[in-house]
């Protein structure tokens, strides 16, 4: 029996994707997945360190890694109206100049590539946990930050504005869904088992959307306390269509992501025949 080492986060949408493959309730063709469960951005340094064999990794720290990891087609997260969100205090988007702190969840996430893209005269940044940006602008350590995840449901709520929405900046900007996380396999993973763990992962998806309570128990014991109707909200945002099959127009997005982050001179062009799984 083969073992992959996997990779995700406890966030709503990947618990919801990987429940049936990781609990047996499909066909794991012999792979045994060995599971380590962390916020994107631990993955995204383990992934940079070549750890796992198999994680969720945001698409910038995926073009520092594109020599070692392909995207597998299933389990990406894309889609509309569904981006990162630059938010600061109610009624104090005016005073926020050049020399402000902005507070991002993570210096190798998709949203601090996406904000570098649309703000780069904001140089003053400082990386933490996505869940403890807010108190960091509400005590006043930061003047301001990128929000990602089910936050975006309730930030207003807590009293804050949102300063710019990047995915529709994004989709006013290319026209394409935008793109904020793959799976990514390791290439010392052999083709043909490559493969089969894509397949996997597109039949887990499928699994759960056909047995939509079935992943309910172990979703709610990472979901930090969320209500069952963010709970909802964030699956039905962030696993769509492009989480089965990322489609020719998926693929597109995540090629134009990399070359306006390489015309920002944020990252190094990357070659488009290194960045899918067969491609």
């Amino acid at each position: 029996m083969e073992t992959i080492s996997l990779g995700f986060s406890p966030c709503p949408n990947d618990t919801f994707i990987f429940d049936a493959l990781i609990h047996h309730k499909i066909d794991t063709k012999g792979i045994q997945f060995k599971t380590h469960i962390a916020d994107v951005e631990e993955l995204n340094n383990m992934a940079r360190g070549e750890i796992l064999d198999c994680t969720k990794i945001s698409f910038h720290a995926f073009s520092k890694i594109y020599s070692q990891y392909s995207i597998l087609d299933s389990g990406s997260a894309l889609g509309f109206a569904n981006g990162p969100l630059f938010i600061c205090k109610k009624n104090s988007i005016s005073s926020l100049n050049t020399n402000s702190i902005i507070a991002l969840p993570g210096e190798h996430t998709t949203a601090h590539l996406l904000f570098s893209i649309a703000f780069p005269e904001y140089t003053n940044k400082t990386y933490m946990l996505f869940s403890d940006i807010e108190d960091a602008i509400e005590t006043g350590k930061v003047d301001a930050g990128v929000i990602i995840h089910e936050n975006r449901f309730t930030y207003a709520e807590r009293g804050f504005e949102a300063v710019c929405d990047l995915g529709n900046y994004w989709e006013e900007l290319t026209h394409t869904p935008i793109p904020l996380g793959a799976i990514a396999i390791h290439k010392r993973v052999p083709p043909a088992t490559a493969q089969t763990v894509n397949t996997l992962i597109r039949e887990s998806i499928e699994y759960a959307r056909e047995h939509t309570e079935s992943a309910m128990p172990f979703i709610q014991t990472h979901a930090q306390d969320l209500s069952p109707e963010i709970i909802s909200k964030h699956i039905e945002l962030f696993v769509n269509d492009f989480s089965i099959h990322l489609q020719d127009s998926g693929k597109q997005a995540i090629r134009t992501l990399f070359t306006k982050a390489a015309e920002s001179g944020i990252i190094s062009p990357i070659p488009s025949e290194s960045v899918f799984l067969n491609s």
